[in-house]
Protein backbone atom coordinates (compact mmCIF):
# COMPACT_ATOMS: atom_id res chain seq x y z
CA UNK A 1 0.00 0.00 0.00
CA UNK A 2 1.68 3.51 -0.76
CA UNK A 3 2.48 5.37 2.01
CA UNK A 4 1.29 9.08 1.81
CA UNK A 5 3.42 12.02 0.99
CA UNK A 6 5.03 13.67 3.76
CA UNK A 7 4.06 17.78 4.14
CA UNK A 8 6.00 20.54 5.32
CA UNK A 9 5.73 23.74 6.88
CA UNK A 10 8.85 25.47 7.11
CA UNK A 11 8.56 29.18 9.00
CA UNK A 12 10.72 31.97 9.08
CA UNK A 13 8.88 35.56 9.05
CA UNK A 14 11.91 37.59 8.50
CA UNK A 15 13.59 39.35 7.24
CA UNK A 16 14.69 39.23 3.84
CA UNK A 17 18.43 37.62 4.51
CA UNK A 18 17.36 35.11 6.94
CA UNK A 19 14.59 33.59 4.81
CA UNK A 20 16.92 33.46 1.67
CA UNK A 21 19.47 31.72 3.88
CA UNK A 22 16.48 29.30 4.69
CA UNK A 23 16.26 28.18 0.70
CA UNK A 24 18.87 24.96 1.12
CA UNK A 25 16.50 23.56 3.75
CA UNK A 26 13.78 23.75 1.13
CA UNK A 27 15.38 22.63 -1.42
CA UNK A 28 17.24 19.75 0.68
CA UNK A 29 13.99 18.64 1.71
CA UNK A 30 11.57 18.83 -1.68
CA UNK A 31 14.37 16.79 -3.88
CA UNK A 32 15.29 14.55 -1.19
CA UNK A 33 11.98 13.31 0.78
CA UNK A 34 10.18 11.57 -1.64
CA UNK A 35 6.86 13.44 -3.43
CA UNK A 36 7.12 15.76 -0.39
CA UNK A 37 4.92 19.13 -0.15
CA UNK A 38 6.59 22.35 1.21
CA UNK A 39 4.91 25.04 2.26
CA UNK A 40 6.37 27.94 3.47
CA UNK A 41 4.96 30.88 6.24
CA UNK A 42 6.60 34.40 6.70
CA UNK A 43 5.28 37.91 6.79
CA UNK A 44 3.86 39.29 3.13
CA UNK A 45 6.15 41.70 3.18
CA UNK A 46 8.30 38.74 1.88
CA UNK A 47 6.36 36.98 -0.46
CA UNK A 48 8.12 38.27 -2.90
CA UNK A 49 11.39 36.02 -2.14
CA UNK A 50 9.07 32.93 -1.71
CA UNK A 51 6.26 32.72 -4.42
CA UNK A 52 9.16 32.46 -7.04
CA UNK A 53 10.75 29.23 -5.42
CA UNK A 54 10.24 26.63 -7.06
CA UNK A 55 10.56 24.22 -3.98
CA UNK A 56 8.44 25.65 -2.37
CA UNK A 57 4.79 24.23 -3.13
CA UNK A 58 2.36 26.88 -1.55
CA UNK A 59 3.25 30.23 0.74
CA UNK A 60 1.65 31.38 3.61
CA UNK A 61 1.53 34.89 4.59
CA UNK A 62 0.90 36.69 7.64
CA UNK A 63 -0.82 39.79 7.01
CA UNK A 64 -1.16 41.06 11.08
CA UNK A 65 -3.82 38.68 12.95
CA UNK A 66 -2.01 35.34 13.45
CA UNK A 67 -5.72 33.83 14.55
CA UNK A 68 -6.43 34.36 10.85
CA UNK A 69 -2.90 32.75 9.96
CA UNK A 70 -3.54 29.61 12.33
CA UNK A 71 -7.13 29.00 10.71
CA UNK A 72 -5.38 28.62 7.41
CA UNK A 73 -2.22 26.75 8.29
CA UNK A 74 -4.97 24.19 10.54
CA UNK A 75 -6.59 23.36 7.39
CA UNK A 76 -3.46 22.00 5.78
CA UNK A 77 -3.30 19.28 7.97
CA UNK A 78 0.70 18.93 8.09
CA UNK A 79 2.78 16.18 8.96
CA UNK A 80 5.51 18.31 10.57
CA UNK A 81 6.73 21.93 11.23
CA UNK A 82 10.19 22.92 10.63
CA UNK A 83 10.90 26.20 12.79
CA UNK A 84 13.92 28.05 11.17
CA UNK A 85 12.64 31.42 13.27
CA UNK A 86 12.08 29.91 16.79
CA UNK A 87 10.07 32.69 18.95
CA UNK A 88 6.96 33.58 20.79
CA UNK A 89 4.74 33.76 17.66
CA UNK A 90 6.41 30.06 15.62
CA UNK A 91 5.70 28.48 19.28
CA UNK A 92 1.97 29.65 19.30
CA UNK A 93 1.73 28.18 15.84
CA UNK A 94 3.26 24.97 17.01
CA UNK A 95 0.60 24.51 20.13
CA UNK A 96 -2.13 25.48 17.72
CA UNK A 97 -1.23 23.27 15.13
CA UNK A 98 -0.23 20.35 17.15
CA UNK A 99 1.77 18.35 14.88
CA UNK A 100 5.54 16.87 15.60
CA UNK A 101 8.10 19.95 14.88
CA UNK A 102 11.83 20.38 14.71
CA UNK A 103 13.08 23.72 16.07
CA UNK A 104 16.63 25.20 14.82
CA UNK A 105 19.18 26.08 17.58
CA UNK A 106 19.64 29.82 18.30
CA UNK A 107 22.64 29.32 20.36
CA UNK A 108 20.92 32.74 22.41
CA UNK A 109 22.93 32.02 25.34
CA UNK A 110 26.39 31.65 23.31
CA UNK A 111 25.22 34.86 21.84
CA UNK A 112 24.87 36.35 24.97
CA UNK A 113 28.00 35.28 26.47
CA UNK A 114 30.19 37.02 23.06
CA UNK A 115 27.91 39.96 23.02
CA UNK A 116 28.01 40.87 26.43
CA UNK A 117 31.31 39.92 27.70
CA UNK A 118 33.46 38.87 24.21
CA UNK A 119 33.29 35.20 25.36
CA UNK A 120 32.94 33.33 21.69
CA UNK A 121 31.70 30.48 22.60
CA UNK A 122 29.90 30.62 19.14
CA UNK A 123 30.43 27.07 17.38
CA UNK A 124 32.35 27.49 13.62
CA UNK A 125 28.96 26.67 11.85
CA UNK A 126 26.94 29.03 9.56
CA UNK A 127 23.41 29.44 10.78
CA UNK A 128 22.51 27.80 7.01
CA UNK A 129 23.97 23.96 8.67
CA UNK A 130 22.23 25.15 12.15
CA UNK A 131 19.14 25.26 9.85
CA UNK A 132 19.70 22.12 7.99
CA UNK A 133 20.24 20.00 11.60
CA UNK A 134 16.19 20.25 11.88
CA UNK A 135 15.49 17.99 8.76
CA UNK A 136 18.62 15.11 9.09
CA UNK A 137 16.26 13.30 10.95
CA UNK A 138 13.83 12.76 7.47
CA UNK A 139 17.29 11.32 5.89
CA UNK A 140 17.86 15.14 4.32
CA UNK A 141 21.80 16.07 4.11
CA UNK A 142 23.39 19.26 3.12
CA UNK A 143 23.54 19.35 -0.98
CA UNK A 144 26.30 21.73 -0.65
CA UNK A 145 24.66 23.82 -3.31
CA UNK A 146 24.80 27.22 -1.30
CA UNK A 147 21.39 29.42 -1.19
CA UNK A 148 19.11 30.16 -4.04
CA UNK A 149 17.53 33.43 -5.44
CA UNK A 150 14.71 33.07 -8.29
CA UNK A 151 14.51 36.32 -10.43
CA UNK A 152 10.86 36.77 -12.21
CA UNK A 153 10.98 37.88 -15.60
CA UNK A 154 8.94 40.45 -15.44
CA UNK A 155 11.72 41.89 -12.95
CA UNK A 156 14.88 41.42 -14.92
CA UNK A 157 16.95 45.01 -15.58
CA UNK A 158 17.76 45.32 -18.94
CA UNK A 159 21.17 47.32 -19.27
CA UNK A 160 19.92 49.23 -21.57
CA UNK A 161 18.05 50.36 -18.75
CA UNK A 162 20.79 51.73 -16.95
CA UNK A 163 23.06 55.12 -17.72
CA UNK A 164 25.60 54.58 -20.40
CA UNK A 165 28.14 54.95 -18.25
CA UNK A 166 27.57 51.32 -16.51
CA UNK A 167 26.38 49.09 -19.55
CA UNK A 168 29.59 47.56 -20.19
CA UNK A 169 30.37 46.43 -16.01
CA UNK A 170 29.96 47.51 -13.11
CA UNK A 171 30.50 47.09 -9.22
CA UNK A 172 27.19 46.63 -7.01
CA UNK A 173 27.67 48.10 -4.10
CA UNK A 174 24.80 47.54 -1.02
CA UNK A 175 24.71 50.28 0.89
CA UNK A 176 21.59 49.52 3.36
CA UNK A 177 21.50 48.25 6.72
CA UNK A 178 18.71 47.30 9.47
CA UNK A 179 20.76 49.39 11.63
CA UNK A 180 22.86 52.59 11.11
CA UNK A 181 25.88 50.72 12.99
CA UNK A 182 25.77 47.97 10.43
CA UNK A 183 26.96 50.31 7.64
CA UNK A 184 29.58 52.39 6.66
CA UNK A 185 29.16 56.28 7.40
CA UNK A 186 28.81 58.15 3.97
CA UNK A 187 32.03 59.45 4.04
CA UNK A 188 33.54 56.19 3.96
CA UNK A 189 31.47 54.91 1.67
CA UNK A 190 32.72 57.58 -0.99
CA UNK A 191 36.49 56.60 0.17
CA UNK A 192 35.53 52.62 -0.83
CA UNK A 193 33.62 53.94 -4.02
CA UNK A 194 36.76 56.16 -4.89
CA UNK A 195 39.31 53.03 -4.16
CA UNK A 196 37.27 50.53 -6.32
CA UNK A 197 37.91 52.83 -9.57
CA UNK A 198 35.14 51.59 -11.55
CA UNK A 199 31.37 52.03 -12.28
CA UNK A 200 29.31 51.30 -9.26
CA UNK A 201 25.73 50.89 -9.00
CA UNK A 202 24.70 52.10 -5.33
CA UNK A 203 21.58 49.50 -4.28
CA UNK A 204 19.31 50.15 -1.14
CA UNK A 205 15.75 51.35 -0.28
CA UNK A 206 14.43 54.24 -0.48
CA UNK A 207 15.99 55.35 3.20
CA UNK A 208 19.24 55.16 1.67
CA UNK A 209 18.83 57.44 -1.37
CA UNK A 210 20.01 60.36 0.52
CA UNK A 211 23.08 59.23 1.87
CA UNK A 212 23.91 57.29 -2.32
CA UNK A 213 22.96 60.91 -3.52
CA UNK A 214 25.66 62.20 -1.41
CA UNK A 215 28.15 59.63 -3.08
CA UNK A 216 26.93 60.39 -6.19
CA UNK A 217 27.81 63.92 -5.94
CA UNK A 218 30.88 63.40 -4.82
CA UNK A 219 32.16 60.94 -7.41
CA UNK A 220 30.00 62.00 -10.22
CA UNK A 221 27.39 60.21 -12.74
CA UNK A 222 30.17 58.64 -14.90
CA UNK A 223 31.26 56.63 -11.53
CA UNK A 224 27.92 56.27 -9.33
CA UNK A 225 24.07 55.24 -10.34
CA UNK A 226 22.60 56.10 -7.23
CA UNK A 227 19.80 53.07 -7.73
CA UNK A 228 18.67 53.21 -3.82
CA UNK A 229 14.94 53.33 -4.01
CA UNK A 230 14.33 52.99 -7.45
CA UNK A 231 13.96 49.24 -7.87
CA UNK A 232 12.15 46.61 -5.90
CA UNK A 233 13.94 43.72 -4.37
CA UNK A 234 13.94 41.35 -7.05
CA UNK A 235 15.03 44.30 -9.80
CA UNK A 236 17.72 44.73 -7.35
CA UNK A 237 18.60 41.34 -7.38
CA UNK A 238 18.72 41.09 -11.18
CA UNK A 239 21.28 44.37 -10.92
CA UNK A 240 23.34 42.22 -8.41
CA UNK A 241 22.87 39.11 -11.13
CA UNK A 242 24.88 41.47 -13.73
CA UNK A 243 27.18 42.68 -11.63
CA UNK A 244 31.08 41.80 -11.56
CA UNK A 245 31.44 41.65 -8.29
CA UNK A 246 29.05 42.86 -5.06
CA UNK A 247 30.20 45.20 -1.66
CA UNK A 248 27.79 44.94 0.80
CA UNK A 249 27.12 45.77 4.34
CA UNK A 250 25.78 42.66 6.71
CA UNK A 251 22.15 42.41 5.16
CA UNK A 252 19.84 41.33 2.78
CA UNK A 253 21.23 41.32 -0.34
CA UNK A 254 24.70 39.93 0.75
CA UNK A 255 23.16 36.95 0.80
CA UNK A 256 21.21 37.37 -2.22
CA UNK A 257 24.51 37.72 -3.84
CA UNK A 258 25.81 35.02 -2.48
CA UNK A 259 23.18 32.70 -3.51
CA UNK A 260 24.17 34.15 -7.03
CA UNK A 261 27.46 32.86 -6.78
CA UNK A 262 28.73 36.69 -6.71
CA UNK A 263 32.04 37.11 -5.23
CA UNK A 264 31.34 39.15 -1.95
CA UNK A 265 33.30 41.77 -0.33
CA UNK A 266 31.42 41.64 3.09
CA UNK A 267 31.61 44.72 5.27
CA UNK A 268 31.46 44.25 9.13
CA UNK A 269 30.84 46.87 11.24
CA UNK A 270 29.73 46.20 14.81
CA UNK A 271 28.01 42.45 14.35
CA UNK A 272 30.80 40.01 13.43
CA UNK A 273 30.96 37.49 10.57
CA UNK A 274 31.87 34.54 14.28
CA UNK A 275 28.06 34.53 14.37
CA UNK A 276 27.48 32.74 11.87
CA UNK A 277 25.84 34.65 9.09
CA UNK A 278 28.61 35.41 6.31
CA UNK A 279 28.23 35.03 2.79
CA UNK A 280 27.44 31.19 2.18
CA UNK A 281 29.28 29.09 -0.48
CA UNK A 282 30.23 31.75 -2.62
CA UNK A 283 33.74 33.55 -2.41
CA UNK A 284 34.37 36.47 -0.24
CA UNK A 285 36.50 38.60 1.38
CA UNK A 286 35.89 40.22 4.68
CA UNK A 287 36.15 44.20 6.08
CA UNK A 288 36.50 44.37 9.92
CA UNK A 289 38.53 45.98 11.83
CA UNK A 290 39.90 43.38 14.56
CA UNK A 291 41.22 44.00 17.58
CA UNK A 292 38.42 46.27 18.61
CA UNK A 293 37.35 45.34 23.12
CA UNK A 294 34.04 46.52 22.15
CA UNK A 295 33.09 44.46 19.29
CA UNK A 296 30.45 43.15 18.62
CA UNK A 297 28.36 45.19 20.83
CA UNK A 298 25.27 43.88 19.34
CA UNK A 299 24.49 40.46 17.70
CA UNK A 300 21.52 42.82 15.22
CA UNK A 301 22.50 46.55 15.52
CA UNK A 302 22.27 49.85 17.09
CA UNK A 303 21.10 53.46 15.48
CA UNK A 304 24.74 55.07 16.83
CA UNK A 305 27.40 53.72 18.22
CA UNK A 306 26.96 53.41 21.98
CA UNK A 307 30.00 54.63 22.88
CA UNK A 308 30.19 57.37 20.54
CA UNK A 309 33.21 56.66 18.30
CA UNK A 310 32.27 54.21 15.63
CA UNK A 311 35.55 53.15 15.51
CA UNK A 312 34.52 49.11 13.95
CA UNK A 313 33.61 51.52 10.75
CA UNK A 314 35.55 54.95 11.08
CA UNK A 315 38.88 52.68 11.35
CA UNK A 316 37.47 49.88 9.14
CA UNK A 317 40.73 48.82 6.89
CA UNK A 318 39.62 49.52 3.24
CA UNK A 319 42.42 46.78 2.34
CA UNK A 320 41.50 44.98 -1.02
CA UNK A 321 42.96 44.11 -4.30
CA UNK A 322 40.25 44.05 -6.92
CA UNK A 323 41.88 41.34 -9.15
CA UNK A 324 38.66 40.82 -11.37
CA UNK A 325 38.31 44.51 -12.51
CA UNK A 326 41.84 44.88 -13.70
CA UNK A 327 41.81 41.16 -15.48
CA UNK A 328 38.40 42.57 -17.24
CA UNK A 329 40.15 46.26 -18.17
CA UNK A 330 42.88 44.59 -19.69
CA UNK A 331 40.37 42.68 -21.95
Amino acid sequence: MPTKPLKFLVIRFSSIGDIVLTTPVVRCLKQQVPDAVVHFCTKRAFQSIVENNPNIDAGFYLDGSLNALIRQLRAERYDYIIDLHHNLRTSIIKFRLGVPSRSYEKLNWEKWLYVRFKVNQMPPVHIVDRYMATVQPFGVKNDEKGLDYFIPYKDMVEPEWLPTSHRNGFVAYAVGGQHATKKLPVPRMIELCRKINYPVVLLGGKEDFDAGEAVRLELGDRRIYNACGKYNLNQSASLLQQSTLVFSHDTGLMHIAAALKKKVYSIWGNTTPQLGMYPYKTSFVLLEKNGLKCRPCSKIGYERCPLGHFKCMNELPLDFDLVELRLKQKK
